[in-house]
């Protein structure tokens, strides 16, 4: 049996969102349980040169959105990056679901060739759709939300490898 191109991005994609929305929405339990300004988890980092959990979150967000939209030959969504607490986070979140799931079967399979040039601080870079897909948008899809499990893990927050995988 083969896989689709739609079958490798967008319902992966809204699985692995929901499970970044649950592993926040423990950050957010922790922060009131510990009474810790939730603030300071959604700024905290792992590095001062690495983004803060609320920049890692908008960058899952724009990665999945994208890579569904363009697979599919279509404008990404532009949202506002102004997420400033939890329940700002899990609206973006859902509302990047909301957008992957207006992503059907036949805008994206067959995409395997097409041409996905995007344009990325000063450089533009040109993929086919597979390596678009495998080699660069499922990476840093995944990288985005890891780097927001590892923050909030580095915070104390009680979560693990199945927060991250989810219910199989």
């Amino acid at each position: 049996m083969k896989i689709s191109m739609y079958q490798a991005s967008v319902p992966v994609f809204i699985r692995i969102l929901k499970n970044l929305r649950a592993i926040l929405q423990k950050g957010q339990a922790y922060a009131e349980e510990k009474k810790i300004e939730p603030a300071v988890l959604i700024n905290s980092r792992l590095y001062p040169d690495m983004f803060p959990l609320v920049r890692q979150v908008q960058i899952a967000s724009d990665v999945a959105k994208g890579c569904g939209a363009r697979l599919a030959g279509l404008e990404p969504p532009k949202f506002e990056d102004n997420e400033t607490t939890f329940a700002e986070l899990f609206a973006r979140i859902d509302k990047t679901i909301v957008y992957l799931e207006t992503l059907k079967p036949n805008q994206i399979d067959g995409s395997e060739e097409k041409t996905i040039t995007m344009q990325i601080r000063s450089n533009t870079m040109s993929f086919a759709g597979m390596a678009f897909l495998l080699n660069f948008a499922s990476p840093n899809f995944y990288f985005h939300v890891t780097t927001a499990y590892d923050i909030l893990r580095h915070c104390g927050v009680e979560i693990g490898k199945q927060d991250f995988i989810g219910a199989l």
